[in-house]
């Protein structure tokens, strides 16, 4: 049977039920071939999807995606999504999207608990607390990075906080959010996470990469450094004094990695040029080499202090205002 061509199926996102099929005439015998023969893939207990067009969507979100809306045809009251879920639905950010649980929330569960591939969250939350993104019912960007700071850590969480302010969400809303969890566990992370909340942070990554620099513990990172010496305009995703932390993804290099290493080699010798240290800072790092990278951070951090000192005064002519990447953002 050709899944993809059936018109249950096409309304609900390539999905189809156990019970769905079988009215289509199919047997539990048939079902069970077509899954054997790689034709169909298991979502979920009783929910089906065609396993070419499931292999072939996006493992961070279309797949994850699909999971969720599996979980809706097999529940029988519709589901409100949260923390990672809610985080992939809204583009907040998560720290394993391709491998993340489903997670719902339900109010009048008095704990957490895991079953059947689905994370449910006790927790009370407001029905203005619930937003319908792409069919699917989620919990609003500020609580949903509020609950990733408790449910993840701080850096997941702070990162799931800029995301939620680069998205429109305002610190009131945060802070908002926070004051409703008062005497929840980990309310301490949650308030850190709001405080340390900046949009100026672009990616997932930058987020992480600033919070590695925060816990060097050199001073207030600001994000996106702009510079210009009238031709050139380079912006740096964090500064302390005069050195910058670059975050260094392998989105850019993916491409035309040449290309990209060299551009990337001539921005580094232009930032330089202004007397100014330079770090790199990778996934890696952020996680299972965090404790080398701060030693190795604080050592260049260091060095650039010795040689150039701490003040940026001297670079005033050359400093762009930071309204100046909100423009070619908007643009």
């Amino acid at each position: 049977m050709d899944l993809l061509s059936h018109q249950t199926a096409r309304t609900q996102h390539g999905l189809i039920t156990h019970q769905q099929a079988l009215a289509t005439g199919l047997s539990p015998r048939d079902i069970a071939r077509l899954v054997r023969a790689g034709a169909w893939a298991r979502i979920r207990k009783g929910v089906y999807a065609d396993a070419e067009a499931y292999a072939a969507a996006d493992p961070h979100r279309e797949a994850p995606m699909m999971r969720m809306r599996a979980v809706v045809l097999s529940l029988a009251r519709t589901p409100v999504f949260s923390h990672d879920s809610a985080a992939i639905v809204l583009g907040l950010g998560v720290p394993d999207a391709a491998r993340a649980a489903v997670h719902v929330a339900r109010p009048e569960h008095r704990a957490s608990r895991k079953s059947g591939g689905v994370v449910t969250h006790g927790a009370p939350f407001r029905d203005d607390e619930v937003r319908v993104v792409a069919g699917l019912r989620v919990m609003g960007a500020a609580r949903t990075a509020l609950d990733m700071a408790r449910f993840h850590g701080l850096w997941p969480g702070l990162a799931a906080c800029d995301a939620a302010l680069r998205s429109g969400v305002t610190r009131a809303d945060l802070e908002a959010a926070a004051a409703v969890m008062r005497g929840w566990p980990y309310k301490a992370r949650v308030d850190r996470a709001v405080e340390l909340a900046d949009a100026g942070s672009e990616s997932y990554l930058e987020s992480l990469a600033r919070g590695l620099v925060v816990d060097l513990g050199i001073g207030t990172p600001q994000t996106q450094f702009g510079l210009t010496d009238g031709h050139r305009v380079a912006w740096c995703d964090i500064r302390v004094d005069r050195h910058v932390f670059e975050a260094d993804g392998l989105l850019k290099y993916a491409a035309d990695p040449d290309r990209a290493l060299k551009e990337e080699k001539n921005r580094q010798d232009f930032v330089c040029g202004f007397k100014l240290g330079v770090s790199r800072i990778t996934l890696h790092d952020c996680l299972a080499g965090r404790r080398a990278a701060l030693r190795r951070l604080a050592r260049e951090y260091a060095d650039t202090c010795t040689r150039f000192g701490t003040s940026i005064d001297d670079l005033a002519p050359y400093v762009l205002p930071s309204s100046a990447r909100l423009a070619r953002r908007s643009g």
